[in-house]
C-alpha cells in the first residue's frame, strides 16, 4: 500500500508540473480528459455515484450515468485549474465573474466576520481565491487528505492565492479567531460528519450535516452567507454567486434549532445542485451514515 501511495504521489507531481507549463485552455481540456479516464476506470465508485444520483434526483440510470460522467470531467477541470492558475500571474478576475459582492461588503461591516457556506460544486476553491484577489481577507477550513503531502499541496496552493487555511481539520478556536478579526471564513458543509452533525434533508434525503457555521455565528455574531461557484459550460470561465443571508439578522434566531438552521442551508445547496447537477461531486458518499 505504501508503494502504491508513492506511485500515486509521483504521478500527481508529474501531472502538476505538466499542467503549469500548459496554456489554461489546454490545462482545462487535459483535466477533463483525466476526469473522463478516472470515470471509465473507477467502475465501483462510479456505480455508487450513479445510484446516489438516481435516488437524489429521481432520474433514470441513463441520465444519471451522463450526469456522473460529466461530474468527473468537471472535477478534472477544477483540479487542473487549481493547480495551474495560482502563481501563474493570471488574474482570477479574468475568469471568475462575481455576483452579489454587495452582500459581502455589507456583512463585513458588522465587524464580527463572515461565514461562507457552500458545497463541492463547480470549482469551489476558486470562490475564496477570487475574493482574496479582490482584497478580502479569506480563510478556509480544512484540507485533510489521506496523504499528508497532498494536504500540504492544497494548503500551499491556497496560500499562493491569498487564502489562509486556518487548520488542517476543523479547529473551532482557529475559526473563531479569524472571525473576531473581522475576516471571512469559507466552509463546505455537504459532508457526512456522522454523529457530530445534525440529520436534516439534503436533496430531499436525510443526511448528517455539520452545524459549526450556525453555532459559531450564534456565539460571536458573525453573518452567514451562501456562495456558489458554477462553471460556464465546459469553459474555464466561472460565476461566483454570493447570496443574501438566509436570516434577516444574518444568523439563526435564538429559538431556532440547529436542525432548522442547517435545513435552510442544505436547501440552498440542493437548489444549486439541481441547477447544475453535473458540477456536484457525486463520487462523495454524502449519505454514508444515514443509509445509502
Amino acid at each position: 500500500m505504501k508503494d502504491f501511495t508513492e506511485v500515486k504521489w509521483k504521478a500527481l507531481s508529474g501531472v502538476l508540473r505538466l499542467l503549469k507549463r500548459m496554456p489554461l485552455t489546454w490545462s482545462v481540456r487535459f483535466g477533463a480528459s483525466l476526469g473522463w479516464l478516472l470515470w471509465a476506470l473507477d467502475k465501483k465508485k462510479v456505480d455508487e455515484a450513479e445510484r446516489r444520483c438516481v435516488r437524489a434526483l429521481q432520474v433514470g440510470p441513463t441520465i444519471a450515468r451522463g450526469i456522473v460522467r460529466r461530474s468527473y470531467m468537471n472535477l478534472g477541470r477544477s483540479v487542473a485549474e487549481f493547480a495551474a492558475v495560482p502563481g501563474s500571474g493570471r488574474s482570477m478576475r479574468s475568469i471568475v465573474h462575481v455576483h452579489g459582492e454587495e452582500h459581502l461588503r455589507e456583512a463585513l461591516d458588522s465587524g464580527n466576520g463572515v461565514i461562507f457556506f457552500s458545497g463541492h460544486i463547480g470549482n469551489w476553491e476558486f470562490g475564496a481565491a477570487v475574493l482574496a484577489e479582490m482584497g478580502y481577507p479569506m480563510n478556509a477550513i480544512g484540507a485533510d487528505q489521506r496523504d499528508e503531502r497532498v494536504t500540504d499541496l492544497i494548503i500551499g496552493l491556497r496560500a499562493v492565492s491569498g487564502v489562509t487555511t486556518v487548520s488542517k481539520g476543523f479547529d473551532l478556536k482557529a475559526a473563531i479567531r479569524c472571525l473576531k478579526r473581522g475576516e471571512a471564513l469559507a466552509i463546505l458543509i455537504d459532508q457526512d460528519v456522522r454523529e457530530r452533525g445534525v440529520v436534516v434533508p439534503f436533496l430531499g434525503i436525510p443526511a448528517s450535516t455539520p452545524y459549526g457555521p450556525a453555532k459559531i455565528a450564534g456565539k460571536i455574531g458573525s453573518v452567514i452567507l451562501p456562495s456558489f461557484m458554477l462553471r460556464r459550460g465546459t469553459s474555464e470561465e466561472h460565476d461566483l454567486h454570493i447570496l443574501p443571508s438566509p436570516w434577516k439578522n444574518g444568523r439563526p434566531e435564538r429559538d431556532e434549532s440547529m436542525e432548522e438552521a442547517m435545513a435552510r442551508c442544505n436547501d440552498l445547496i440542493s437548489e444549486y445542485i439541481r441547477r447544475a447537477p453535473d458540477q456536484w461531486m457525486w463520487l462523495y458518499p454524502r449519505w454514508a451514515s444515514t443509509g445509502e
